[in-house]
């Protein structure tokens, strides 16, 4: 594995640099601005200096490289914030792998986990909102995703006749995203989380096309966050500010787990549905479930192998 417990990138399939450098080259020609050399499908990308275009992906990054880059994204979100912000890069723990179950039977469909989420990872919530987390409703026997509506409004939930099933990136062993990009943007850690060097995103959504999850969301947009809602611990491979154009993504909330905490999300439910911890851990709450519990995985036909499960407890 490299020096971040990442597998290595192969430099003659990583365009990304190469593709930059050529648009640069244009760039200088014409004498265009800086911020016009990385435009992205939907626009311009907002990186802000010639550092962020041409650094390399955080996996072929020295431990020397990576601690410059943090440190210039703490100076850079500080100033564009008004306080102090922390961009960590904490590696995975040795003898971990994570994993997720959720308890249908329990789920209210309160959407408070959604939110949770929004507010721990510096998700845009203005227009366009950006929800890692989509909670589906389905009428008591149903299981059809077509016949499942994202948009209900009771006054009051649990809704009779009705169950929850929260929806978002499921961490798969085999991930299609991954496979997609073309630029190796994405990739698996050894911890099992799925992540997305924002940096070297460049936004031709692929991924979003193979993931057969809808667990990824285009960033259209540059982030409106008023600076008192920004979470200022963050994490380089998590929940660091986004710019536009990039997908970004659930990341088990990266920056909390890989400290010995639990998601946000998880902390967040109200009736205890969510559930995480260590696969590898034979005495985890888990392990407990996947070991004692008549567990799923949504389109398992489709051989992704996610790392995220349901029950019904």
């Amino acid at each position: 594995m490299s020096k971040h417990n990442v597998s290595t990138v192969d430099p003659k399939k990583a365009s990304r640099r190469k593709f930059l450098k050529g648009m640069a080259a244009g760039a200088a020609a014409a004498a265009l601005p800086v911020k016009a050399l990385a435009q992205g499908s939907s626009g311009f990308m907002t990186y802000g200096s010639w550092e962020e275009y041409f650094q390399k992906n955080f996996q072929e990054m020295t431990p020397e490289e990576v601690k410059a880059t943090l440190k210039r994204l703490e100076e850079k979100y500080t100033k564009q914030y008004g306080k102090k912000v922390t961009v960590k890069a904490t590696p995975p723990m040795e003898n971990v792998l994570f994993g997720y179950a959720l308890d249908l039977s329990r789920c209210i469909g309160c959407r408070r986990c959604v939110y949770a989420c929004v507010k721990e990872n510096n998700q845009s919530r203005r227009d366009p909102q950006i929800h890692y987390i989509h909670v589906l409703r389905f009428e008591n026997g149903e299981m059809e995703f077509e016949k499942s509506e994202r948009y209900y409004n009771p006054e009051k939930v649990p809704e009779e006749g009705h169950y929850y099933m929260p929806v978002q990136c499921q961490h798969c062993r085999k991930a299609p995203c991954v496979k997609a990009c073309p630029v190796r943007a994405t990739w698996t850690e050894d911890d099992g989380i799925v992540v997305v060097d924002y940096n070297w995103c460049i936004g031709c959504r692929y991924c979003m096309a193979a993931c057969p999850y809808e667990g990824r969301a285009f960033n259209w947009l540059d982030p409106k966050l008023p600076p008192e809602e920004l979470n200022p611990d963050t994490h380089y491979l998590g929940n660091r500010p986004r710019m536009r154009g990039v997908v970004e993504k659930c990341t088990f909330c990266i920056q909390r787990t890989r400290e010995g905490r639990y998601p946000a999300c998880v902390e967040a439910c109200p009736v205890g549905a969510r559930k995480f911890g260590n696969l590898l851990d034979p005495e985890s709450e888990i392990r407990y479930i996947l070991e004692n519990h008549r567990v799923f995985r949504l389109k398992e036909d489709l051989l992704t192998e996610p790392k995220f499960y349901y029950f019904f407890g």
